[in-house]
């Protein structure tokens, strides 16, 4: 793909994101005086973004049309406002808006540091893994295989939280909140393809998840992105039953692309009894790949 190409993609990626963004905000909630008249779209209009950006209609018109436009953080920050975006929205919306200089660069391979992996195997009863570019899982421990998939015995390319999520009828069955959970997985890779719009096998996976999964392709055109960085989450896992438990989301800090995920239960709750549950048994079950090695992905 040249430059041009790419262009043009990066603008009518910014214009849908743009268009979906609008037609949330209701006028009423933007500070405007709601007119009795029949509303074409929902949301607001393009001219009632424009005054509140403080920006001519024509303008803001161009930009979400995909035209060349040169528009200015200042104007990107009036736009965000206008349009009541958080934080993770409003830092999408600048990533989508740089301009494309030069040929795409292609994603680097990342690689696990070995005193990562010797983290995640050593803490203990808790699921750990490191996900990647574009949710690939670039390591995990025993837990977290035993509490999600034995990612390692995946082919290569299928070694992905997302792929995983939507085409696993397995994942369907243990997250107790698939929906949120998937619909969690898609606003990532909305925000990972607003940093690296040009990485082909983004490309690829995006287009098998649409192409394989209805659910995939209406929650994408949603265009939403979200970092959760914590929170909880319910399994029903068919050893050890129903589980909640917490995960904490920890950047690997030499790889802002390279996230750490750990799930750890309450004390003296009934998760902190399944997890020992799930060690035991797993301890009993002898896997290939126990000593991990670090690997390029």
């Amino acid at each position: 793909m040249d430059a041009h190409s790419s262009a043009r993609r990066d603008r009518s990626d910014l214009g849908e994101f743009l268009r979906t963004r609008r037609g949330r905000v209701k006028p009423e909630d933007a500070g405007l005086t709601p007119v009795p008249t029949v509303r074409r779209v929902p949301g607001l209009r393009r001219e009632e973004v424009a005054q509140l950006a403080g920006v001519s209609v024509d303008y803001y018109v161009r930009l979400e049309r995909g035209r060349d436009v040169n528009v200015s953080e200042a104007v990107l920050d009036a736009i965000a406002r206008a349009l009541r975006l958080t934080a993770d929205e409003r830092s999408h919306l600048h990533a989508l808006a740089r301009p494309v200089r030069g040929r795409p660069r292609p994603v680097p391979p990342q690689r696990v540091r070995p005193s990562v992996h010797r983290i995640l195997e050593t803490m203990g009863d808790n699921p750990a893994f490191v996900v990647g570019h574009r949710t690939d899982v670039l390591a995990a421990n025993r837990m977290a295989r035993a509490l999600l998939t034995d990612f390692d015995a995946l082919p290569y390319r299928d070694r992905n939280m997302a792929r995983y999520i939507f085409l696993d009828e397995a994942a369907r069955s243990l997250y107790a909140d698939w929906e949120t959970v998937a619909r969690s997985s898609v606003s990532a890779l909305h925000l990972y393809a607003g940093r690296h719009p040009h990485d082909p096998r983004l490309a690829e996976l995006v287009g098998e998840l649409s192409v394989r999964d209805r659910d995939f392709r209406r929650w994408w055109a949603d265009h939403d992105v979200a970092r959760r960085t914590h929170g909880s989450k319910r399994f029903h896992h068919p050893v050890v039953g129903d589980l909640t438990l917490n995960y904490d989301v920890l950047a690997v800090t030499d790889d802002p692309d390279q996230l750490l995920g750990v799930y750890t239960a309450e004390p003296g709750s009934p998760a902190e009894e399944a997890l020992r549950l799930l060690a035991a048994w797993t301890a009993d079950t002898p896997h290939e790949n126990d000593r991990t090695t670090p690997y390029v992905r």
